[in-house]
């Protein structure tokens, strides 16, 4: 019987290998092997026409050093970052909170028309279709201009305006938080929100006593995913303003982009990358640390 078992054990444990084996192929192709070559370009001066030369921490150096406008794509970020997922979190709640009701008609669909932004937000048709709103000559100017109210540049013409014309869009596409928030405060029993009333709680006192405590593990979720993403924007400021007026709008990941495929500069770009990498795992890693303190768990 025992050999039987381990034999049986054996077995069971071949055909889960056997059956994980494409998605480990593919995770080593796709994310181990592509990371680890990164990492070695990193370390080297190469622009895919010659081969890599070896020169240690010198993109690094350059980085924090030397190249302003890559300080200044991590200015723009850290700004649109900082603006953007509080406002995208907050509008997203409030919407959860409108549809979190069962007496209302066709929920459903309205739940739907919330989340198509996020779908269909990060495209390119959309981000074209926002520039031609925003933009010089668009549909915002040309209503502005039938009430008599004139302006020399757009929203998106402007440097001093055009991140937040980017920072709106992003703040749009809230629907995926908002279907998270949502299925968090179904889970809320309706019971605390009963003894509440009876005990004379208001509405506000409700949301900040019970709501807000209760989805907390949601609201950690939901920053964390927010953060990154946040980071790693590119398609709006590559189609809508390809990061100017005077790089107000010049994404780190633009302008990662851009060295590595406008200059070549593939030991910078991947410099770049790993740094970038570094930031987010800091955030988190910050976020990790500080939950114990904010974040309330049933258990």
């Amino acid at each position: 019987m025992q050999k039987q078992g381990k034999t049986l054990g054996g077995n069971s444990n071949g055909i889960a290998f056997l059956l994980l084996g494409p998605w480990l192929f593919g995770f080593l192709l796709m994310y181990i092997v592509p990371m680890a070559v990164s990492m070695f370009y990193s370390f080297t001066n190469f622009n895919m026409l010659n081969e890599p030369r070896f020169i240690g921490f010198d993109n690094y150096i350059r980085m924090f050093t030397q190249d302003r406008t890559f300080m200044k794509a991590l200015s723009v970020t850290f700004q649109y970052v900082f603006i953007l997922v509080p406002l995208r979190l907050t509008f997203a709640l409030a919407i959860a909170m409108l549809l979190n009701t069962k007496d209302r008609r066709g929920l459903g669909v309205y739940r739907t028309f919330y989340y198509i932004p996020s779908i269909i937000g990060g495209s390119i048709a959309v981000s074209i279709v926002w520039k031609q709103i925003f933009g010089s000559g668009g549909v915002l100017m040309s209503v502005l201009g039938v009430f008599g109210i004139e302006q020399r540049l757009s929203l998106l013409g402007n440097p001093r305006t055009a991140l937040y014309g980017i920072i709106l869009l992003g703040v749009w596409q809230f629907g995926s938080a908002m279907l998270i928030f949502l299925s968090s405060l179904k889970q809320i029993p309706v019971s605390l929100y009963e003894s509440a009333s009876i005990d004379g709680a208001t509405r506000w006192a409700q949301f900040t006593r019970i709501t807000l405590p209760m989805l907390t593990p949601t609201i950690f979720f939901n920053l964390i995913l927010q953060i990154i993403n946040g980071f790693r924007a590119f398609t709006e400021s590559y189609v809508v303003t390809d990061g100017g007026p005077l790089n107000s709008t010049l994404f780190y990941v633009l302008y990662l982009y851009r060295r590595a495929f406008n200059f070549f500069d593939m030991g910078y770009s991947s410099a770049m990358a790993w740094v970038l990498v570094f930031i987010i795992a800091g955030f988190t890693a910050i976020l990790f640390k500080t939950q114990r303190s904010w974040v309330h768990y049933e258990t």
